[in-house]
């Protein structure tokens, strides 16, 4: 998927931006590198499989991004797969490169046989600006209640 001035790529089509893609992930989510590189790593040994992480690229550089794994820290694991870490740096905010990423995720799960993608969040109206609906409320790893969004996947 590519626009006018960004260009979403897979990790599984770029192997030699793990380690950037891992840094900027962690740097964003505070979550260990090591546990975005292995995720980022086993998308890239699996093409067709999850995990899988995409990013907007931007003139060579990360300004955006996101993955699909089996679970974002829920204590749902029937409700899978789920969209995470979406992140696009903020000078970039508001030019529709989180809605291509989220229609790329989307794709992307169709053409995996996934029906529909599960996402966590507290962000409400911004989802639902993107076609997706409240499904449920899920407890997290941490014990707390967050909302749970999905989308029908799409293979078009």
């Amino acid at each position: 998927m590519s626009e006018s001035f960004f260009t979403i790529k897979s990790l599984r089509d770029i192997p030699y931006m793990a380690d950037a893609a891992a840094a900027w992930f962690s740097e964003k989510w505070g979550i260990p590198y090591g546990t975005y590189l292995e995720s980022i790593s086993l998308s890239i040994a699996n093409p067709e499989r999850i995990p899988q992480w995409y990013l907007a690229i931007r003139e060579g550089s990360i300004i955006g991004g996101a993955g699909i794994i089996e679970n974002d820290f829920h204590k749902r694991p029937d409700l899978t797969p789920n969209l995470c870490a979406l992140f696009v740096e903020e000078p970039f905010r508001r030019r529709g490169i989180a809605r291509a990423i989220l229609d790329n995720a989307r794709y992307e799960a169709g053409t995996m046989g996934f029906r529909t993608l599960y996402l966590v969040t507290d962000h409400t109206d911004f989802y639902e600006k993107c076609g997706w609906t409240f499904f449920t409320t899920v407890i997290g790893d941490d014990g707390l209640s967050t909302r749970m969004y999905s989308a029908p996947t799409s293979t078009e």
